[in-house]
């Protein structure tokens, strides 16, 4: 794709918007199976609904996911629809996974409001997330195509969050300090794994099985170019933009990339971040300079430089198989040029 930032952007963009359209209608009869409680929490968590089932305009998430498995699909010369039950699953295990990631967390705020869990109690959104989960595998049981790639995502998922929460219990640095490799390997599962799901089970169900493997690892890959990008924005986005705090992950003690390229970087600014981070889950001034500190040690461009690298190698990953100016393509190239 050799489109100027602005129409590579704008392209991704409606690529997601287009998909997004065809999605919902499919979503919506999935959960319309669940018990009425669990339909309820499963609209409110998916944007449809406020707190009392009525509907509500509100962001439902970027719908990256079933993006990638329907666009996956048209890549390979099918109808994007024909990836609806891919897509469907691949968003509702990313519903169960934050619902259960913002238990895990104590987190109170997602989309610009509140979490499921504060919505309605832990126990009951853990049992809608695990009811998500539950209907996200059987969406893809019905279609004949092999489930081992979601499967697979699952093992990695967990993974992923095991020793994303393990990290917590790490020294910030010295002896036993969260390494970048570390971090990329807990991102790939947390991240990366469904996002290969997503691709794998698109071109799968759009009648290319025998490239599902390539399109795992070209979804995994961009997975984790994602990951580390939201993580800068975890730092620095724009709470109009994110429905989060600004330095929110700061306040949280999150060893994110950012912050582990920081520390790792020495110097002197890294020096001062290793005494100052561990004080700003509780002191607003530590946050701030922790976030100062850790640009000034590198760790913002370094984050930068690691998520365009990443999806630089997803987009040479996709142009081996599947060549051409495709929407696909468009949505990955749209990442790079935010980055920059």
């Amino acid at each position: 794709m050799n489109a100027s930032r602005p129409d590579a952007v704008q392209a991704g963009a409606e690529a997601i918007a287009r998909c997004r359209r065809l999605l919902e209608p499919a979503l919506r009869e999935a959960v319309s199976v669940l018990h009425p409680s669990g339909a309820r929490m499963a609209g409110f968590a998916l944007g449809w609904s406020d707190v009392d089932g009525r509907p509500f305009a509100g962001d439902g998430g970027k719908h990256l996911r079933p993006a990638i498995a329907m666009l996956s699909a048209e890549a390979v010369g099918a109808p994007p629809e024909s990836a609806l039950p891919g897509a469907v699953a691949v968003e509702l295990v990313h519903a169960f996974s934050l619902v259960h990631d913002d238990i895990m967390d104590l987190d109170e705020r997602r989309r610009h409001r509140q979490t499921l869990w504060r919505a309605y109690g832990a126990g009951p959104a853990l049992l809608a997330g695990d009811a998500m989960l539950a209907l996200a595998v059987d969406r893809l049981a019905g279609t004949g195509v092999p489930m081992a790639y979601l499967s697979r995502a699952l093992v990695e998922l967990v993974q992923g969050q095991t020793l994303d929460l393990a990290f917590e219990n790490r020294p910030w640095s010295g002896p036993g300090e969260v390494t970048v490799q570390e971090y990329e390997e807990m991102a790939a599962g947390k991240t990366g794994s469904l996002l290969g799901a997503a691709a794998a089970t698109g071109v799968a169900l759009g009648g290319a099985p025998e490239l599902a493997e390539r399109a795992w690892e070209m979804g995994r890959e961009f997975g984790v170019a994602f990951q580390i990008y939201d993580d800068i924005l975890g730092i620095w986005g724009d709470p109009a933009i994110t429905g989060k705090p600004v330095h929110g992950d700061l306040r949280r003690g999150k060893k994110t990339l950012p912050i582990i390229a920081a520390l790792s970087a020495g110097g002197t600014a890294a020096r001062e971040l290793a005494v100052v981070v561990g004080a700003a889950a509780t002191d607003e001034e530590a946050v701030r300079q922790a976030a100062r500190l850790v640009e000034e040690a590198g760790g913002r461009q370094a984050a930068l430089d690691l998520s365009a690298r990443r999806a630089r190698g997803a987009m040479k990953m996709m142009a081996e198989f599947l060549p051409g100016d495709t929407a696909l393509r468009d949505v990955c190239g749209a990442l790079i040029d935010r980055i920059r």
